[in-house]
């Protein structure tokens, strides 16, 4: 399993005040310990605070500011093109990047598969069109082909291109766990090699009560349906460890009775 760490993300607190004060340490200190924690990926987010002029410049400042304390990738995560553009020159001079997202629409996917060649990155196409969220195995499946087909294209090796089949909050949409689980398999299936599938977590508990034991219980069902990489916490180390045992449960590692101390030593 991928760990995207979602910490950095002008969203939270701590990090919308030191991109505001400009102050790197809570941003260095917060890298380290999603690595720390099992982190894979570091997800690169100025949030909403930031106006949307200023947003190339300082996903640049965020993204050096994390370079200077790990080679490790980091996931450019923004909707425009040109906030991406920035963060990938300031990432990929010391380290792989992943394009955080492209939707399944002609005049977002050509751009954005363009600059996943141009930079040599990983791109995670989300299952969205010019009609909006597919809420259907079908729908999503239909754009996933999409994507898939355009990486063939644009020369973007399948192995770096996240499906993301979008779950909605199961508060709103109980139908959507159900779906986004059969998408998961049926992205699978859609080439060789298969692409990989990814899911943004916390969607699936927003406003609800019991989020972390719905994150947590999501987790391992995507997992055994083959899901590949998840955007979490990995600071919530009940999660981490309900994940790791899912991944042994599905013999994707081996069992020793201290096996997620192995996991974290292995990394």
């Amino acid at each position: 399993m991928i760990v995207i760490g979602e910490r950095i993300n002008g969203m939270f607190t701590s990090i919308g005040d030191a991109i505001a004060a400009k102050d790197k340490k809570p941003v260095q200190e917060m890298a380290e310990k999603q690595l720390a924690a099992g982190a894979d990926v570091l997800d690169i987010n100025v949030g909403t605070r930031v106006p949307k002029a200023e947003r190339p410049e300082v996903m640049k400042w965020l993204v050096e500011a994390t370079r200077e304390v790990t080679n490790a990738p980091l996931a450019i995560d923004n909707p425009n093109i040109e906030v991406v553009r920035a963060g990938l020159e300031a990432a990929c001079s010391k380290g792989p990047a992943i394009i955080n997202s492209t939707t399944g629409a002609q005049d977002k996917l050509d751009p954005f598969m363009d600059l996943a060649k141009e930079f040599g990155t990983g791109i995670i196409g989300l299952a969205i069109d010019e009609n909006g969220i597919a809420n259907t195995v079908d729908g999503k499946v239909e754009i996933g082909m999409r994507i898939v087909a355009a990486a063939m294209e644009k020369d973007v090796p399948v192995e770096e291109v996240y499906l993301d089949p979008i779950i909605l909050p199961v508060k709103t949409d109980q139908t959507s766990p159900k779906v986004t689980l059969e998408t998961i398999a049926q992205f699978k299936m859609l080439s060789d090699p298969p692409p990989r599938v990814v899911v943004g977590l916390s969607n699936v508990s927003q406003q609800a009560a019991e989020r972390s034991l719905i994150n947590r219980t999501f987790l391992v069902m995507a997992i055994a349906a083959g899901m590949d990489a998840s955007i979490h916490d990995p600071l919530d180390e009940v999660l981490m460890n309900e994940m790791i045992t899912a991944e042994l449960l599905m013999n994707k590692s081996i069992y020793s009775d201290s096996y997620l101390r192995a996991y974290m030593q292995n990394r």
